[in-house]
């Protein structure tokens, strides 16, 4: 018998014929995995951005608003599942109703802060133009708002992706379910193995969602470079003569 198959007979911790033999099963649930870690935050975020805009609107909003997704963030996942059961049943829309409830105390929280954020000179200087609310929003506030609420997104997403494992105890879990599987067995090679693509998609996810943020803000690298000779000339200027 081969190295590699003795590697599965006496359940290494690495083991590359588990790989070749279970390689569709590790597919499909990395599969799984994705398609709910994507529905829920696009969800999440679709839910979030007209809170956000509530919160923002109206003060008295604001507090009742952060404070109920604090407190949906707080449940215990076994909790927030229980709850939810009777509605969804066992189902993948369980799982991603209760990933949306998390994700909404950390995507509100930074659109919130992106609005916020918009300096209010550009505000009436865009009034005074003409705008109205709706191209305000859209054309002014919202880009100007975008590095916060790309922050938040990419910081759902990683939570996300690192939170749909739990969904193995209803058997949604994408790679969750294998980690979970493995854990019941003892299968080393399918503990690792799922646990080291889950820690994968993470790092590809925030990777990906990096590069769309510097695509889609380009502003914010020109500032460093500009920061960096303001405080060069600074320093210049307060040397003795």
């Amino acid at each position: 018998m081969s190295t590699r198959q003795n590697c599965l007979v006496e359940n290494h911790w690495i083991c590359g014929e588990y790989v070749s033999t279970r390689s569709q099963e590790l597919i499909d649930a990395t599969v799984q995995h994705v398609g709910i870690t994507a529905a829920s935050v696009a969800i999440g975020v679709l839910v979030s951005f007209p809170l956000a805009l509530l919160a923002r609107r109206w003060r008295s909003a604001a507090g009742a608003v952060l404070g109920v997704t604090t407190v949906l963030y707080t449940i215990p996942s076994l909790a927030m599942f229980s709850l939810l059961l009777p509605l969804f049943g066992l189902s993948a829309t369980l799982v991603i109703t209760g990933l949306v409830l998390y994700s909404l105390t950390i995507l509100v929280r930074n659109f919130l802060a992106g609005l916020q954020a918009v300096p209010a000179e550009a505000v009436e200087a865009a009034r005074g133009m003409g705008y109205g609310p709706l191209r305000l929003l859209w054309e002014v506030e919202l880009p100007l708002a975008l590095p916060a609420v790309l922050a938040g997104i990419r910081i759902a997403t990683v939570s996300t992706v690192a939170m749909t494992t739990v969904g193995a105890i209803v058997d949604y879990g994408g790679l969750g379910s294998l980690i979970l599987g493995g854990l019941d067995s003892t299968f080393k090679a399918q503990v690792l193995t799922a646990s080291v693509l889950c820690v994968a998609l993470a790092l590809a996810a925030d990777l990906l969602l990096l590069g769309v943020q510097r695509l889609l803000t380009p502003w914010t690298r020109a500032q460093r470079p500009e920061r960096g000779r303001a405080r060069v000339r600074a320093e210049k200027v307060a040397e003795p003569a």
